[in-house]
């Protein structure tokens, strides 16, 4: 394989063709529902790794809340800027971004997995920050026990670290977290050679410290 590439160098190269082999993935879409079934009116979100825009913040702005999207890819950002001018995009590094602004939820949606695992615990514990008091968190992954595996991606080598589903809900809690609900479907990418995934949801909502959960 390839030398494998970074989340930015990734999502650079791959640019609009990524919306083209996955639309609108069905766990999104519930987990749009889901947050604009809870959410209060114009609420703040943060969108993590919000990509081109597309279905997250096109459908929450549509609905009247106020996204903020950040993805490590400028082309990513470029992209979403052209195409939900609603919304408001900032080209970061989630790892290191920071912000005083507060937020009613946050969408983490397949960012982690080019995450180091001690990387995705710290983000979790750095967005419950970011929550307003009971604020929401909505996560969508590929839930796998696998950590820096090297694997085929769009025509690109990517290095994927995931967690199982047990595990995984158990640093969501150790990190500040209740999970209120959970949702596994599989998925069929629109592209030939990438292979069906199970998509994992998580609904969470921060609790008022983010001291361990025994």
């Amino acid at each position: 394989m390839d030398q494998p590439l970074t989340a930015a160098e990734l999502f650079d190269s791959v640019g609009r063709g990524y919306e083209d082999a996955f639309g609108r993935p069905p766990a999104v879409d519930a987990a749009v529902r889901t947050l604009l079934d809870r959410l209060p009116a114009g609420a703040r979100v943060l969108d993590v790794g919000s990509g081109t825009g597309r279905p997250v913040a096109e459908d929450l702005t549509r609905a009247g809340h106020r996204v903020l999207g950040v993805d490590v890819s400028r082309a990513m950002v470029d992209i979403a800027r052209e195409q939900v001018p609603g919304a408001e995009f900032v080209h970061a590094d989630i790892r290191t971004w920071d912000t005083d602004e507060r937020f009613d939820a946050v969408c983490a949606f397949f960012p982690f997995l080019q995450m180091t695992r001690a990387e995705v615990e710290d983000v979790l514990v750095r967005l419950h920050g970011r929550l307003e008091p009971a604020g929401l968190l909505a996560l969508i992954t590929v839930p796998m026990d696998v950590e820096d595996l090297e694997v085929p991606f769009l025509g690109h080598t990517v290095r994927l670290t995931s967690f199982a589903t047990p595990d995984l809900l158990r640093r969501v809690g150790n990190a500040g977290f209740t999970v209120v609900e959970t949702r596994a479907t599989a998925f069929s990418p629109d592209r030939e050679g990438q292979p069906d995934e199970e998509h994992l949801f998580v609904l969470a909502q921060a609790r008022a410290s983010a001291t361990p959960l025994a």
